[in-house]
């Protein structure tokens, strides 16, 4: 991960609220298929619990099936981001000097990825994964709502993951670089173009997000 030091995020609270607030991570691992050393990714949802990262993947997914368990596998994960046009800053008035970028959040985490088959052991990731999604309803959605033969059945057709964490490296670029007019720029731009992007900056710089230091 390329992470310029005004950029560079390390605290471990706020690396896990990046990847808690992305819903649909990447998950990169490195196969051998008929001697051929390859990249494999799938996009899933993956749950932060301790120190590593669980999921599940269809069977016929031929990521598991061809992993290199000796070579780590890494997970992406994308937090708020929007494209900052030039327009917004302060300094395109004063001096015209410059371009346009683009904001964003990202946690890579590293590690070596387990695969469980064992179907209790596969049946108490999905009913964790199913509780933590569906707590905010209002009538959340349990496993054992349905059938047993029916989720027996579906057991039948995945394999659970787990990312056993080794390192992270997290990166924020918020404008922090830039001076506070030009930021205010930015966030008063994006209260337009990109709310969602705007109060994260706003939220963040409240929270001593390192907004400002360069």
């Amino acid at each position: 991960m390329y992470r310029p030091r005004a950029f560079a995020e390390d605290r471990p609270e706020e690396l896990r609220a990046i990847m808690q607030s992305c819903s649909l991570p990447v998950l990169v691992s490195t196969t051998r298929d008929g001697g051929a050393v390859r990249m494999v990714a799938t996009h899933l949802p993956l749950m932060l619990r301790g120190d590593t990262l669980v999921g599940h993947v269809a069977r016929a997914n031929p990521h598991w099936q061809t992993l290199d368990t000796t070579a780590e596998s890494l997970a992406i994960f994308g937090g708020v981001n929007g494209y900052v046009s030039p327009s917004l800053y302060a300094t395109k008035k004063e001096t015209g000097k410059v371009v346009p970028t683009w904001n964003y959040e990202a946690v890579h985490a590293y590690g070596r990825l387990e695969i469980i088959e064992d179907t209790a052991r596969v049946l108490a990731v999905v009913s964790a994964l199913t509780d933590h999604h569906e707590a905010p309803r209002t009538s959340p959605w349990k496993v054992s709502d349905a059938p047993d033969d029916y989720i027996a059945a579906q057991l039948k057709g995945i394999v659970a993951v787990v990312l056993h964490i080794t390192a992270l490296h997290g990166v924020r670029k918020l404008s922090q670089n830039k001076t506070p007019a030009d930021r205010d720029g930015v966030i008063d731009g994006q209260t337009v173009e990109n709310p969602q992007l705007a109060e994260h900056m706003k939220n963040v710089s409240k929270v001593g997000g390192r907004l400002g230091s360069p």
